[in-house]
């Protein structure tokens, strides 16, 4: 299958890239920069240049593809503060792509979050696959995926927890907590730290993709979840071991403050199942969890 990846040089583009090539596709990659391009043209991909704001170039590319998967986020944007911005942007990119695809069969994946369960309203139990809200951010770009299954697209959402790691993750979430523990010179969660993240390993995640990209039924929401819920606690535990700082709770009202952007995030329980996900597409995570991967110490080498 010739597969159009965005996103294709990033964190998990990384992984999903020789995950594909390793199992057969071809694959043609969204390169933004002279590096990335370079990345992609040494992995084996076919690079187009362009980025998330190249409507016509994504069509174009997405026309010529067997399948899509849709990475790419303006990460940068989000971090800002411009968050509106990143999800306009994103949801932008989909319709260009699944315009193209309409009335094909053609697979197309795109990328949601598991965090987004937790602000549905989904609390006292893990969320499922069949859980959804019915618009917000973010939630408007899934729910449009899904929808295209009735408009001759198999077209499936991969929800990712908001740790993805592995030591081809730089920027993620891990990376930000490490830098603000440092910064502050203590690792802090909030109140009792009870609350729970899923988090998964970057291989096991870029199998979803391509098992969903594969095989996945129009309409799929899939999780890739391999920890259903690590307490927060316990990820700013590992996070002081590593870093050499102590751990401490802080307050709800403090945590704006000392987390800045995420600090709305930090408090939230967030525990997944991925169970749906297991048995529709036959996966099974193989990789270390999130403690594991913090105890293995490559998240504090210096970069």
């Amino acid at each position: 299958m010739r597969v159009f990846v965005t996103g294709a040089s990033g964190h998990v583009g990384s992984a999903v890239v020789p995950e594909l090539l390793q199992a057969g596709h071809q694959v043609a990659g969204l390169a933004r920069s002279d590096s990335s391009a370079e990345a992609l043209a040494a992995a084996g991909a076919e690079v187009w240049r362009g980025d998330l704001d190249d409507l016509d170039l994504l069509g174009q590319a997405a026309a010529a593809a067997d399948g899509v998967i849709h990475l790419a986020f303006k990460h940068d944007e989000m971090a800002s503060g411009n968050f509106p911005a990143a999800v306009a942007a994103d949801l932008a990119a989909i319709r260009a792509l699944a315009s193209a695809l309409e009335g094909t069969g053609k697979p197309l994946v795109t990328t949601s979050g598991t965090l987004m369960l937790a602000f549905a309203g989904i609390t006292g139990r893990p969320g499922t696959e069949a859980d959804f809200a019915p618009s917000g951010p973010r939630v408007d770009a899934e729910n449009f995926v899904t929808g295209l299954a009735g408009r001759g697209v198999r077209s499936s959402a991969v929800r990712l927890p908001p740790i993805v790691h592995s030591s081809l993750d730089h920027h993620g979430f891990a990376h930000i907590l490490i830098g603000i523990a440092r910064q502050a010179s203590v690792s802090a969660y909030v109140g009792d730290g009870a609350n729970r993240w899923p988090s998964v390993h970057t291989l096991d995640a870029a199998r979803v993709y391509r098992l969903a990209l594969e095989s996945a039924p129009a309409g799929s929401r899939l999780h890739a979840v391999a920890d259903e819920g690590v307490p927060f606690r316990d990820i700013a535990a590992a996070i002081g071991r590593g870093a050499g700082v102590p751990t401490a709770s802080i307050s709800a009202s403090d945590a704006g403050e000392r987390f800045a952007f995420l600090g709305s995030f930090v408090g939230v329980d967030n525990p997944t199942s991925s169970e749906v996900t297991r048995k529709v597409l036959g996966w099974e995570p193989a990789h270390p969890g999130l403690i594991e991967d913090l105890e293995h110490g490559h998240y504090f080498r210096p970069g």
